[in-house]
Formats: structure tokens, sequence, C-alpha cells
């Protein structure tokens, strides 16, 4: 058997071919598949949109927050831990490394509880039994 019998190169281009396999395709030249926050966002305003009744699905949804279409960060890298109290200097040293500079704080330092969080138990505490 010849490599010509079975081997066959395609001559159309992707786009022909997905025209007939795969219905309702769009492409969006604005949002470009290169900058992973701007696909983030955009998964994220689509499910927004379908939460807020673009698609009539008999789905309740009692949590309708307003939709950002920038985080509060936005694309800034972030770096946390609780454990690592020489993180800021580990962060800077980095940096430096890689030919950059500049951090900063946008939490407290310690790890503290939402003020409204009930840290008191709803169980009663066990005494023992009578002796």
């Amino acid at each position: 058997m010849r490599a010509k019998e079975f081997i066959t190169e395609q001559r159309t281009d992707g786009l022909t071919v997905a025209s007939y396999s795969l219905p309702n395709t769009y492409i969006m030249p604005d949002l470009k598949n290169n900058d992973f926050y701007e696909l983030y966002r955009f998964g994220v305003a689509f499910a927004a949109v379908r939460g807020e009744g673009g698609q009539d699905d008999g789905v309740q949804n009692e949590f309708k927050n307003e939709f950002q279409s920038e985080t509060s960060w936005g694309e800034h890298q972030l770096v946390s831990s609780e454990f690592d109290e020489d993180l800021g200097n580990t962060i800077d040293k980095t940096l430096k490394k890689v030919g950059k500079t500049g951090k900063k704080l946008v939490t407290a330092a310690n790890s503290n509880e939402i003020p409204n969080t009930n840290i008191q138990s709803t169980l009663k505490p066990f005494k023992g039994y009578k002796k």
C-alpha cells in the first residue's frame, strides 16, 4: 500500500469546515485570545447576561449583583500568603530578578473575620455526665 492512498492533504480552511459542523459560531475581532483576563471577564459577562434573564430557562436567580466589566484588582498579578511574614521582601527580590518594580499592599497584614461573621458556636458546650 502506498502512502498517497491513505494520506491526504486538506485544502480547505478551518472556518469553511466549521461552517458545516459548528452552527451559530461567531468570532469577535475585538476580543483577542491571548489576553486571559479579558477572556475570563467575557465568560463572566456571558454568565451574567444569562443570569439576568438573557435566556428564559425558568431558573430563579435571587443573587442579582451588578456586573462590573473589570474586577477591583484588574489584570494585576496577585500574591498572597498568610504564613510568610517576609512575603513583601520576597516579592521585591523576585520583581528585581525579572526587571520590574513596585508592589502595593491592598489588604490588612493579618487575616481577620468579616465584621458580620458570627464567631460564637451555636452548639451548647457539653459539661459531662452526672457522677
